[in-house]
Order: C-alpha cells, then sequence, then structure tokens
C-alpha cells in the first residue's frame, strides 16, 4: 500500500504532539492498549496512556482526521489506513482487524544525520582506518548496497556517507516514502528528489532516471524485480547507493539474482552483479546488558570483484574490525583511477576531525 502525503496541524496529533516534536523519539507506537516510544539510542519507553489522554474519542478523532486528508474510508472493509507527512510516515490498523484494538505506528525520519565522523569514532560505529577508507570509496565513485536486518540503521549509515559526494555532482533519490531528505541534508546540492506512486514504480522511476542526467542515483530499498533495473543503470555509469535486507554482505549477489523475475541468463546476471556493485556494508545492532542502550556499528566490509574471469569477495571488515589482509590489486586500482593513493588516508576526513589535517577541496 502506498501512503499519501499530508498536512497536518500541530492539534490534530492532540496529547502524541510533545512526542512528534522531540528529536530524541523516533518511533510513537500505541497497540490498543499501551503507548510505547522508541528513542534514537533504541530504547522502548512505555507511557502512561490514562496520563496522556489516549483515549477511544481521541483515536477515532485522530483516524477521522487522516482518512480526510487522504480522502479514504477506515472501517471493517477499508481496515487499514496509511498517510505521511513531510517527516511521519503514519500507519493506523482498524479494530475489527487488531485484535488487541485499534493500533497506530508514527515512525519518524528527520532531515538530518545523527552523528558526525567525530561521533561515529568516539562512539565504535566504525573505525577511524573504515570511516576514511569508505569515504575514499565515495570519492572514487563506487556503488554501495547497505545491507542489515530492519532498524539495523541501513538508511542512516547511507544518508552519512552521502554527504561526501561532491556538490557539483547531480543526484537522484527514488524513494516511497521521505526518508533521504537529500536536499534538506545538503543545501545547495544538485539533487532531484522522484516520489513512488501508484503511476512511478521503482523500475520506471530507474528508467527515468536514467533520462534526468544523473552522476549518482539513490534507491531506498531494492525489494524485488527493480534489482535488474538497478543493476542496468549501474551499468551505465550511473553510481549509487542502495539498502537491502540481508544479515551477510556476501549474501548481497544471491539477494539481488533472487529479486530478478528473468534468470534465463542467469551466469550473466551474477557477472553483471559483481561488475557493478563495489561495496558491501553489513549494519548490526547490539544492546547494552549495562545500560539498556542499543549500538549500532558497521559490522562487515567488502568489496566486489572479477578476477581471471571468477567472481570474488574481499571481506576486509568483519565483526566491527578491519582485517589484515590487504586489498586485492583489482580494487586499489579502483581508488587509483580517482587518483587516491592510499585508501586508508582521507584528507576530507582529516580536515573534519579535532585534529585536522590536510587541506582538501572537491574538485
Amino acid at each position: 500500500m502506498i501512503s499519501t502525503e499530508i498536512n497536518m496541524n500541530p492539534e490534530a496529533f492532540g496529547p502524541l504532539y510533545p512526542y512528534i516534536v522531540n528529536p530524541w523519539i523516533t518511533d510513537i507506537d500505541y497497540n490498543g492498549e499501551d503507548l510505547w516510544i522508541v528513542t534514537t539510542e533504541n530504547r522502548r519507553c512505555k507511557i502512561d496512556t490514562a496520563k496522556e489522554k489516549i483515549t477511544a474519542s481521541f483515536l477515532e478523532q485522530f483516524a477521522g482526521r487522516i482518512a480526510n486528508e487522504v480522502s479514504r474510508g477506515f472501517n471493517q472493509m477499508e481496515n487499514v489506513l496509511e498517510a505521511e507527512t513531510g517527516h511521519l510516515r503514519i500507519t493506523i490498523v482498524h479494530e475489527s482487524v487488531a485484535l488487541t484494538g485499534r493500533s497506530f505506528c508514527i515512525r519518524k525520519s528527520l532531515p538530518r544525520v545523527r552523528f558526525t565522523p567525530q561521533k561515529a569514532i568516539e562512539q565504535e560505529y566504525c573505525s577511524r582506518e573504515m570511516l576514511e577508507m569508505l569515504v575514499n570509496c565515495v570519492l572514487a565513485k563506487m556503488n554501495f548496497v547497505f545491507c542489515g536486518e530492519p532498524a539495523a540503521g541501513k538508511t542512516e549509515c547511507a544518508k552519512f556517507f552521502s554527504q561526501f559526494i561532491p556538490a557539483n555532482e547531480k543526484v537522484i533519490t527514488i524513494e516511497d516514502n521521505p526518508e533521504w531528505h537529500y536536499r534538506q541534508i545538503n543545501p545547495g546540492k544538485d539533487c532531484v528528489e522522484l516520489k513512488i506512486n501508484p503511476r512511478l514504480d521503482y523500475s520506471k522511476a530507474i528508467k527515468t532516471c536514467l533520462r534526468l542526467n544523473p552522476n549518482w542515483m539513490m534507491l531506498s530499498e531494492v525489494r524485488s524485480r527493480e534489482a535488474k533495473a538497478l543493476i542496468e543503470c549501474w551499468s551505465t555509469g550511473i553510481k549509487g547507493f542502495t539498502t537491502i535486507h540481508t544479515d551477510d554482505v556476501r549474501k548481497i549477489p544471491d539477494r539481488l539474482l533472487n529479486m530478478m523475475d528473468n534468470r534465463l541468463d542467469g551466469g550473466r546476471l551474477v557477472n553483471d552483479i559483481y561488475s557493478y556493485v563495489d561495496v558491501g556494508i553489513l549494519l548490526r545492532r547490539k544492546e547494552s546488558l549495562k545500560d539498556g542502550k542499543t549500538r549500532r556499528y558497521i559490522d562487515q566490509i567488502c568489496f566486489f570483484y572479477q578476477k581471471e574471469g571468477d567472481n570474488r569477495i574481499a571481506l576486509v571488515a568483519k565483526g566491527g574490525k578491519m582485517q589484515k589482509a590487504s586489498l586485492p590489486q583489482e580494487v586499489l586500482e579502483r581508488f587509483a583511477r580517482a587518483k587516491i593513493k592510499n585508501p586508508f588516508l582521507c584528507g576530507k576526513i582529516r580536515q573534519m576531525l579535532p585534529e585536522g589535517g590536510e587541506e582538501w577541496e572537491e574538485e
């Protein structure tokens, strides 16, 4: 179901509004009896629904306002209601199918990146060596696939690294719900934002993207047969980021292949994946037993490449740590073409960290 964008006054959210405007809250969930919030640290906290006046009357009015905004019914026949604002995704389920009672979920996607290079290192999101290498991958114009389980932080990681795309390179984002916020996060950069709707599916959006002369294409998530269109797009020289659900970077080629509706030429499609997907990054989250906080971090990094006719994967980071093996020559050549002599030293990152570093400027 594709949601419809709406405009809602603060009053429409009633007792939920303080949670809507709180920048440290990412999710607001009501299960028919209890109200729960999720923080940026992925802590779940139960809220007193009586104190916050989450009553049957409020639920009826809240759903009614949203149904009116999207011009849809909300009843036993139309029992799921979806809508979105610029930064919120709202889903309400009718009590006829929700056995615990009328339920809703409000997910927030704010136009900001939640950490800086310094915080990424301090909070052990990634090591400095990993950070400098990955930013160099962006500067070398490599294609990225960010993977992980739901809520692992795939899009947040992609948003972070997208900041390092030079300002003079045109970016097109393709998504069904606004999460990238590329233009707001990167003011002044060249960007076109496409939104999926019943008349523009992912495959058509990717093909449309080719006609808009981009340097980069950001696909919010690859889920189905648009995987083939994505690889075909990347084969033209357009670079990009996307996310995918899998628990190991080495499974990315198989996941992409399984999504393609035409497997008649499977060997060629596999070769295309290893030719045009450059970097795989796995995000994980781990809950601390001490304070209950959830730590998100980069667990695995790999490079896909071909050597002597064979498709290969170089796993360069595992368990949140860089491996000792050197990068394959085929990967080093990608950096060399971008005039990056040492993949693990990035002037841009050195300039941004507190100790400073050599001067760096976009070409």
